[in-house]
């Protein structure tokens, strides 16, 4: 229970109490006080109540013309008539000259209760309903309409009260206007009620001063029941009490019309400019705030006598997309927390984080001393991620790659610096390094690779890709078993344009999925043809990429082609990364309804992913194959020619085939066949070659002979 909620109960508890001990000492405190006391003070309650009652008039409808809501009007319209009700009570109450001979003191009561029922009726109408603004345009109608409805009350009510005297007896009259009172309270405690009610779980400050006004009200109406010729201490706590209602009135009406939307409004505004330059997920400042402080950053250096070094670094977490699509989005969002905490924690004075959105984030570095002093901050800010971060589903190690500019030098805005930090880390990606900065030439190949990525997205219709394929050879007979299918890009203006250079711009773009359809499908249509054609039936192995992986309907796809192609799935082979099985459920599920199909499966480049061996175990999978990077030096490097004996060694337990890669002399041959590794391929026995080459080469003589 909040401060306000603690008060509205205090105000009912002790409005109770007071009723109580009033009635208890009535009899004490009539003798007690004489009654002119008691008139004047009367007199001096109502004059209060009169006077806060044309305030909640005059502040709904004279001041803040601006702000205008339906509730503030309509309540001003009201209080305005109940004043006109409540001063004519008290003139003719007290024996005001002329008023007097016109209404008597009982009919003054009487007055007084049409008054209260007045005020209960429109509270009840008004506040039981949710406010909403109302137009300056509809102001006026508003005014005529309500003070229409004043002046017909008025002469209704008073017509009521100067006939109805006549027309009862006294004690008819009295118990009358009992009921009447009675009838009040129980609409203000209704009123009460139909507040309170709603299912709002927090009521705000100023509906409960509205509440509070309306227990105050309820408690004058109390003591008004009883009030008559010899009840004036009533009367007088009753006007008391009003008094004090009308004036927490008056304030939660305009708390609640005024004030609080005005703060809505303001709090609005703050949260749409939070908003806006801010990164929802990440809480860090956006691209739009980073442009403009870089820009109030620049202005500072060039309006500065001291010439400093500022430098704008760009990071990009390695790898994102495939942890991202492997482990999902929730995952990967969470990922992208951990690290916008991790390189916010070790920020320094002068130093501030934003987000580029996705996995880029940008790194402000303010006044340095120099070029030197740059570059060895970003180094740091690289290092804080050789901790693994941890995720619901374990330990994953991550790296950044990071591109920078620096201030002067790379860039005379805020954009150009954004621009070629930018080009700094795409070449950092593109070289294989964690950290670059900025050259004039990387935007030329910045500009370079958006072409090509343009031209990339016509290569397929305009028929510009090919197939080569390489031999697999098994060690132990020197047979040919299988071939590996890859893709070659003839550009009509760049020649062949090497797969390190578009692979990842088709994976980036989503271009990979169309493009590894039809590697797959040229693939196994021209196996299929070799078949038709009289040769031995052998492997066509093809690479998967992270996207055509995740397809749900991948199975069912391959399973229609190959029908319709009409080759037996036994012939094809997917090989897939490690990276790939970062989610193990997925990628179980993904691999069991492929192997349903009849295919063999691979993992290509093993050793240089996240594979977990207690998962390996379980997989479908039928082979492994060495990356080429171990077998290169698996001669001249002991780690190396370890890491192949071990994972030959662990392939022949799991009875796993496992082929190699990249074998080039006859020494890694020798070696790999001691490792009974079962199959190879490389450069030893043949580069990539087109289809009709690879057909002469290999299909047409029955056994492959190795070199000597």
């Amino acid at each position: 229970m909040n401060r306000e909620e603690k008060k509205t109960v205090l105000a009912a508890v002790c409005g109770a109490a007071l009723f109580l001990l009033v009635q208890t000492l009535h009899i004490t405190l009539e003798g007690t006080v004489e009654r002119n006391t008691l008139s004047t003070l009367y007199l001096i309650a109502s004059w209060c109540t009169s006077a806060f009652g044309f305030a909640i008039f005059a502040q709904g409808w004279l001041l803040f013309s601006n702000q205008l809501s339906r509730g503030r009007l309509y309540s001003s319209a009201l209080f305005l008539g109940v004043c006109v009700f409540d001063l004519l009570h008290t003139f003719g109450f007290v024996g005001v000259p002329f008023i007097k001979s016109i209404i008597s003191e009982d009919r003054s009561l009487w007055l007084l209760s049409f008054s209260r029922l007045a005020s209960s009726i429109g509270i009840l109408s008004i506040f039981g309903k949710e406010d909403s603004p109302v137009l300056v345009s509809g102001k006026n109608s508003v005014l005529r309409k309500s003070i229409l409805l004043v002046a017909l009350s008025v002469v209704i009510f008073s017509a009521g009260c100067y006939f109805l005297p006549g027309v009862i007896s006294p004690e008819k009259a009295d118990s009358a206007r009992k009921l009447l009172n009675f009838l009040v309270l129980l609409i203000y405690l209704l009123a009460i009620a139909v507040i309170v009610y709603p299912k709002r779980a927090e009521k705000s400050s100023s509906l409960l001063i509205i509440i509070r006004s309306l227990v105050f009200l309820a408690l004058g109406q109390a003591f008004y029941i009883n009030v008559g010729y010899d009840r004036n201490i009533d009367l007088l706590f009753g006007a008391v009490s009003s008094g004090v209602a009308y004036y927490l009135l008056l304030t939660g009406v305009y708390r609640l019309t005024i004030e609080e939307p005005f703060y809505e409004k303001q709090e609005i505004e703050e949260q749409i400019n939070y908003l806006a330059y801010h990164d929802d997920l990440t809480g860090l400042p956006n691209r739009r705030r980073l442009l403009q402080y870089v820009e109030e950053v620049i202005e500072s250096h060039r309006s500065s006598a001291i010439r400093g070094f500022s430098a704008l670094a760009v990071l990009n977490i390695n790898h994102f997309k495939n942890i991202n699509d492997s482990l999902g989005h929730l995952a990967g969002d969470h990922l992208l927390q951990l690290v916008a905490q991790r390189i916010k924690e070790a920020g320094r004075h002068g130093e501030e984080l934003f987000s580029m959105g996705g996995d880029v984030f940008a790194y402000l570095m303010t006044d340095r001393v120099g070029l030197e002093s740059c570059l060895l901050r970003s180094r740091e800010l690289l290092q804080l991620f050789e901790k693994p971060i941890d995720l619901e589903s374990g330990e994953y190690h991550i790296s950044l790659s990071l591109g920078i500019s620096v201030y002067p030098g790379d860039g005379e805005t805020a954009e150009q610096l954004l621009q070629n930090a930018d080009a700094a880390v795409h070449n950092a990606k593109e070289q294989g390094v964690d950290i670059r900065r900025y050259v004039p030439l990387m935007q030329m190949k910045a500009k370079e690779r958006l072409k090509l990525e343009n031209d990339l997205r016509r290569a397929l219709e305009r028929d510009e890709f090919f197939l080569v394929y390489q031999p697999q050879v098994q060690l132990s007979t020197k047979e040919l078993v299988g071939m590996e299918a890859l893709l070659r890009w003839q550009h009509p203006k760049r020649g062949l344009v090497s797969p390190a250079e578009f692979i990842p711009i088709a994976e980036e773009s989503g271009l990979i999925v169309p493009i590894g359809e039809w590697v797959l499908t040229t693939a196994c249509r021209q196996n299929k043809e070799w078949q038709n054609a009289g040769y031995r039936p052998i492997c066509v192995s093809v690479n998967l990429s992270m996207r055509q992986f995740l397809q749900p309907n991948l199975a069912g796809k391959i399973a229609e082609f190959l029908k319709r192609i009409g080759l037996d799935p036994c012939y094809v082979d997917l090989e897939i990364t490690e990276s790939m099985t970062l989610d193990k459920e997925k990628a179980f599920e993904q691999l069991k309804r492929l192997k349903d199909l009849g295919v063999f499966i691979s993992i290509d480049d093993f050793g240089t992913g996240y594979s977990s061996l207690h998962y390996l175990k379980n997989m479908p999978i039928d082979r492994l194959k060495i990356d080429r990077s171990f077998v290169a030096e698996v001669m001249e490097d002991s780690n190396n020619a370890a890491i192949v004996s071990t994972i030959t060694s662990m392939a022949h337990h799991l009875k796993l085939k496992v082929t190699a890669e990249g074998v080039e002399n006859e020494d890694q041959l020798q070696f790999l066949r001691q490792q009974r590794c079962h199959e190879a391929q490389g450069y030893f026995f043949s580069k990539p070659i087109k289809a009709q080459e690879f057909e002469n080469i290999f299909l047409k003589p029955t056994i492959f002979g190795l070199p000597s």
